[in-house]
């Protein structure tokens, strides 16, 4: 490689390198990136998948650059959304299912058709 051609190069990195930090900075000034939200599980579940795909077509490079990272951060705020909704989602299904199993259990029709009916609803979204 030719003195012209590092020098091009490393004006390049340079150049790359100081547009992510002015980027980085005005992340900083302006508090961190919220992120897409998740509101409920259908648009958690929507998020996980979109956003995970992002990142899968980022990660596939033999090499990440400065704005390559900055757009996985970036991502990451929504996927953390989506985990946070879908986690909790999970903490809720489990007591539906509960109180199925309860239901059922004390020969509860009513509270078993009712609460087996909001449970399925729920697993339904996340096995569709």
């Amino acid at each position: 490689m030719g003195i012209a051609m590092k020098k091009l190069l490393t004006l390049l990195v340079l150049v790359v390198f100081l547009g992510y930090s002015a980027f980085a900075a005005a992340e900083e000034k302006s508090g961190h990136f919220k992120g897409k939200p998740s509101e409920t599980l259908e648009a958690a579940l929507s998020n996980f998948t979109e956003y995970n795909d992002k990142l899968s077509a980022i990660l596939k490079q033999d090499k990440l650059n400065p704005v390559d990272m900055q757009h996985i951060h970036e991502l990451t705020y929504t996927l953390e959304n989506a985990l946070e909704k879908i986690n909790a989602s999970m903490i809720e299904l489990a007591a539906l299912l509960e109180a199925v199993h309860v239901g059922s259990e004390s020969g509860d029709t009513a509270a078993t058709q009712a609460e087996g009916a909001r449970y399925l609803d729920m697993a339904r979204q996340i096995i569709r």
